[in-house]
């Protein structure tokens, strides 16, 4: 009986890692989003996508990766840009990564998981057959060979659509007219990396690997990136100053202080090293420093809205909201109200703690979630601002609409039909609140089947 409880705990193991991927921590910056759309865009149209439809999602991981997990999104983690030295490398990993898009591998990964999982079940029911027939050694070779035949199957469907991935993204940059010389290169680091951890670039290694040899992708993909038109396409200046930009800022914001202090060392004078600074300082509550630093950034370019952002944000997050206040509404002109960037500013006139500012930060955080409802910060923010002003029917509305993002579907489902009983019948909000209870049910019950708790139920 342990033989069989151990290969069941291995067939759900194989089962678990079908289940989608769990949720993690998203990293948000006005700027960085608007450096990936705008490095991303061509790629995208080059590759038959609606520009507005494809969301590419930051991660707040060290490792370095990227993924797509069903829909239109590429999912990048932070290691991913902290390892890259150039914008052209970045976009070779996206342009990869909207090939598993188009070609629908998402879908097709959970076919090729279930068919592994299914030959697995056979293979487990003829074991336990034998096993019950008193020929435990057979049944022992049933199985362990239908896991080998599955778990063959399986990692040579995925190196082939990793393959496909490689050639759809080629053809994507050939089409954007954007050199292949920065996928080669961050294919050389995977492989540096590979080698540094000891991973064996043998035939028989790459037979138990999910993606195709780094030695091999990169001899492939060189061939056809150096007959390529776009080949000795100079790199695009503008793209690489603002991944400069927003890695320096990637960088204070994550690493410890100490560490961002060393890489980007006072002698280094450069708009990307003052920038790494300005948030290392920041974090490290050296609250002169950090406005010091901001303000050499902003004599740079008085206008530029992330400067403003970033000294704003230190005195707002530094209990000085009444002077961030005209940084903060400056850059929200200057960005035409950039969702991120608006809420920030909305954030700061409630925490001024003058009613008279209220009006303006319920029409600032009501635009900003119009453009960006995927901002639980500026509804709970929106929600503090309708409380304030006594409209507790929109307080809760707003509240829900943080909570079904925040994953707290049951709660969320609550405010939603609190705030459905206090508006008016038939109203936009009123409707609003009914789509979103319902869609925070659907959700729960979705958790509740993968959990497969008896004691998880729908509020």
């Amino acid at each position: 009986m342990r033989l069989i409880a151990r290969l069941l705990a291995i067939l759900a193991a194989a089962m678990l890692a079908a289940q989608p991927v769990a949720a993690q921590s998203i990293l948000r910056d006005a700027e960085t989003e608007a450096f990936l759309n705008e490095i991303s865009a061509p790629l995208i149209e080059a590759a038959g996508l609606q520009p507005d439809n494809v969301d590419i999602v930051l991660i707040n991981d060290p490792s370095i990766n990227a993924f797509v997990a069903g829909g239109q999104a590429v999912y990048i983690h932070s290691g991913l840009i902290d390892a890259a030295d150039t914008a052209e490398e970045v976009q070779g990993v996206i342009a990869h990564e909207l090939g598993h898009i188009t070609g629908g591998h998402v879908i097709r990964y959970s076919e090729g998981m279930a068919s592994a999982t299914k030959v697995t079940v056979l293979s487990l029911l003829a074991g336990l057959g034998a096993a019950l027939a008193g020929a435990g050694d057979a049944a022992m070779g049933i199985m362990m060979a239908g896991q080998q035949a599955a778990l063959s199957n399986f990692l040579a469907f995925s190196r082939t659509q990793e393959s496909s991935a490689d050639a759809a993204g080629a053809e994507y940059l050939s089409k954007a007219g954007i050199s292949g010389r920065g996928s080669l290169a961050f294919f050389g680091k995977l492989l540096n990396q590979e080698y540094r951890y000891g991973y064996s670039q043998s035939d028989e290694a790459g037979f138990y690997r999910t993606h195709p040899l780094s030695g091999d992708r990169i001899s492939t993909l060189r061939e056809v990136y150096q007959t390529d038109p776009a080949w000795d396409a100079p790199p695009n200046a503008r793209n690489q100053a603002n991944f400069e930009r927003v890695k320096a800022k990637l960088v204070g914001y994550i690493s410890k202080p100490s560490a961002t202090l060393r890489d980007y060392p006072e002698t280094d004078r450069t708009v990307p090293a003052l920038y790494a600074r300005a948030y290392a300082y920041h974090q490290n509550a050296r609250v002169d420093l950090a406005l010091e630093t901001a303000d050499q950034l902003l004599a740079t370019n008085p206008d530029d809205p992330y400067f403003l952002e970033l000294k704003g944000q230190v005195l707002l997050e530094s209990g000085r909201p009444g002077e961030s206040l005209p940084l903060l509404r400056r850059a929200t002109e200057l960005t035409n109200a950039e969702p991120l960037i608006a809420g920030l500013f909305g954030h700061a006139l409630i925490a001024t703690e003058d009613k008279s500012n209220y009006d303006e930060a319920e029409r600032v955080l009501r635009a900003a979630v119009g453009r960006d409802r995927r901002n639980p910060f500026a509804w709970y923010q929106l929600g503090v601002v309708y409380a304030a002003n006594g409209d507790d029917a929109r307080a809760r509305l707003a509240t829900a609409e943080q909570q079904v993002m925040n994953g707290e579907y049951g709660l969320a489902m609550r405010s939603a039909r609190a705030a459905e009983d206090g508006l008016e019948h038939g109203t936009p909000d009123w409707i609003r609140a009914q789509d979103i209870g319902m869609q925070a049910r659907a959700l729960l019950e979705r958790q509740c089947e993968m959990e497969r708790k008896r004691n998880c139920a729908p509020g």
